[in-house]
């Protein structure tokens, strides 16, 4: 069998994204679909009023939302992104997300690689 590099997804069918994931009470769900040095694939559901704090990444941060509508604030300036929209956090720039309503993400995160550190 062949080695899979993306995981807790079907294979060679159709999915919606935002199905993987369901928002739970007082909840912050999340589903990985790839983790490796070079990048990181994780769907988030969260529930009304949930966050992830302030932390910092190596990698640039790229977030979709899927359904609903996110604040996410990037080195102190607050974005609001809704469905079918996209944000770039850059490497090294503090940043957080809070949920003013249940939504759903996906998020991307690609990490330098040895010839950028």
């Amino acid at each position: 069998m062949a080695q899979k590099y993306i995981k807790n997804i079907p294979h060679e069918e159709i999915v919606a994204l935002s199905a993987l994931v369901n928002a739970e009470e007082g909840q912050v769900v999340s589903k990985t679909l790839a983790q490796n040095d070079a990048v990181s694939i994780t769907v988030f559901a969260f529930d009304k009023n949930e966050e992830i704090g302030t932390h910092g990444s190596t990698g640039d941060a790229m977030v979709t939302v899927l359904e609903g509508e996110g604040k996410f604030t990037v080195d102190g300036v607050e974005y609001f992104v809704n469905a079918g929209e996209t944000l770039v956090m850059p490497a090294n720039k503090p940043h957080s997300v809070f949920a003013k309503e249940r939504f759903k993400m996906l998020l991307v995160v690609v990490f330098p690689g040895k010839e950028d550190q």
